[in-house]
């Protein structure tokens, strides 16, 4: 494992999915908060109906506020049998988002925010000759998800402590997938300008973000916490990164948005911008 320093302030790393949170309160301003909250309150009461997927999507927020704070989320065994529901494949779609991300030449990914590896897991057995690095912050669940990979076979999957303002992904990487995570950064230009600028992000390498769309929806967090696509992608340039792919339509409470990082002439790993683009 690589870093064992405290945990600060909240950040990223890709397990923020659903910040089920009891009332609307921004915690963009305190993003801790929202991890404590998630771990302690009951889903919003506007997404209260008592079917499995309200359940399995009040845990996975649980899963995904704790990677941006330094609360302590230990228990791993017992959060993955919510967090990895099969009710959550019904509206997550995680095998249509691995088609959208043309994984074809990957040679290396880092699941930002992996927490007990709904989808590092996906990514080592679709891509068992590339290295996947599960980076979270929550030390239990970076030790539950090696213990994982070794029982499951999946030596090309490695778990690793990140820190919130600092994912220290081991080697530079194809590929940064940031699911339902990017809501809860603070500074989140600077976040992905320093992903290139510390070659964590090979040249021409791609971030692939989903993240909620606002709205009524019967998962994630209030509206006041979300960022709408067309912010996501005014941060995202301004960090130095092109739009390559744009789709609003695939996922029916998700935006999946696609980037390249700066270097690119033609990546073979990215996909063409021209006609990509999907809404």
């Amino acid at each position: 494992m690589r870093r064992t320093a405290r945990l600060g302030c909240v950040l990223l790393t890709s397990a923020t999915l659903l910040c089920a949170c009891s009332h609307h309160t921004d915690h963009s301003a305190d993003p801790d908060a929202s991890h404590a909250e998630a771990a302690s309150e009951p889903v919003h009461e506007a997404h209260t109906a008592p079917d499995h997927n309200n359940a399995t999507a009040h845990a996975t927020a649980t899963a995904h506020t704790a990677a941006h704070g330094h609360h302590d989320f230990a228990g791993a065994e017992h959060w993955a049998k919510r967090f990895d529901d099969p009710a959550r494949d019904a509206w997550q779609r995680p095998n249509a988002v691995l088609d959208r991300l043309a994984l074809t030449k990957v040679q290396s990914v880092a699941d930002i925010g992996a927490g007990t590896g709904y989808f590092s897991v996906r990514l080592a057995r679709a891509l068992p000759r590339a290295t996947i690095y599960a980076i979270d912050v929550e030390p239990d669940m970076v030790r539950y998800l090696n213990e994982r990979a070794a029982r499951e076979g999946l030596a090309n999957l490695e778990a690793s402590l990140g820190e919130p303002d600092d994912p220290g992904i081991p080697a530079p990487v194809d590929l940064v997938l940031v699911v339902d995570t990017y809501h809860h950064m603070r500074d989140r230009t600077a976040y992905f300008e320093a992903l290139v600028g510390q070659h964590q992000l090979a040249p021409g390498g791609r971030v692939a973000i989903v993240d909620f769309k606002p709205g009524d929806l019967p998962v994630g967090p209030p509206d006041a916490m979300k960022v709408p696509a067309d912010r996501i992608i005014e941060e995202m340039q301004a960090a130095g990164y092109g739009l390559a792919l744009d789709d609003r339509s695939l996922l029916p409470h998700q935006n999946l948005l696609i980037f390249v990082a700066p270097g690119a002439t033609d990546s073979p790993s990215s996909p063409s911008a021209a006609g990509a683009a999907s809404r």
